[in-house]
């Protein structure tokens, strides 16, 4: 990695792309680990994570692993998932963050001199270009290793730096932690979850 101590550095995670691309590496992220690499070296302005969720939040698969990062030096940033029929009847669940993840990076681009984006989506080219105008540097975050590229060739180009989360493994991968993180999160009545594959996190 291309990283710089005095670099003032901000993490956008785009939490639907980044889960299916862990999934698919067969990784179980270790955030807490995540978040203490970069913080040791880089000068950490923030970190971002964004998520779809239901209109009944208890019925989210991963809630508390979004309580546990708004708990524990994330900003959580989520809106309403968008449930549709299609034409057989079927329940169909929609979300998509880039636009909301689009809009905090160039609000806040005057604040910092390195962006760090978790997402092969490449709907973020334009994004990535628009900052590298303001002078900017950017990395991508996604893989190359799977069965099928997770990370568009367009916005691997376009990025300053790409690493692949393959080869961050023995440093946040939850199987190599000699310690696992607690996870704390407030108690509530359990519920059944909803199927994440269902969630088509296309153009809204």
């Amino acid at each position: 990695m291309k990283l710089y101590p005095d670099e003032r550095t901000l993490l956008l995670i785009d939490g639907a792309n980044f889960h299916a691309t862990a999934k698919s590496l067969g990784f179980d992220i270790d955030y807490g680990r995540l978040l203490n690499l970069f913080r040791s070296k880089v000068r950490l302005v923030r970190a971002q994570y964004y998520a779809v969720i239901p209109e009944d939040p208890e019925y989210f698969a991963i809630r508390p692993l979004v309580d546990w990062l708004d708990y524990n030096g994330y900003s959580v940033i989520t809106k309403p998932m968008k449930e549709l029929t299609d034409s057989a009847g079927r329940k169909k669940f929609k979300g998509n963050m880039d636009v909301e993840l689009a809009v905090d990076a160039m609000r806040m681009a005057n604040q910092v001199d390195h962006i760090i984006i978790f997402s092969g989506d490449g709907d973020l080219r334009s994004l990535v270009a628009a900052l590298q105008e303001l002078g900017k540097r950017i990395t991508v975050v996604s893989s190359l290793q799977t069965n099928s590229p997770m990370i568009s060739d367009e916005l691997r180009r376009q990025a300053d730096h790409f690493i692949d989360l393959a080869d961050l493994g023995k440093e946040i991968n939850r199987i190599y932690s000699d310690v696992p993180v607690k996870r704390t999160v407030k108690k509530r009545s359990p519920a059944p979850a909803r199927n994440l594959a269902a969630i088509d996190d296309g153009d809204n």
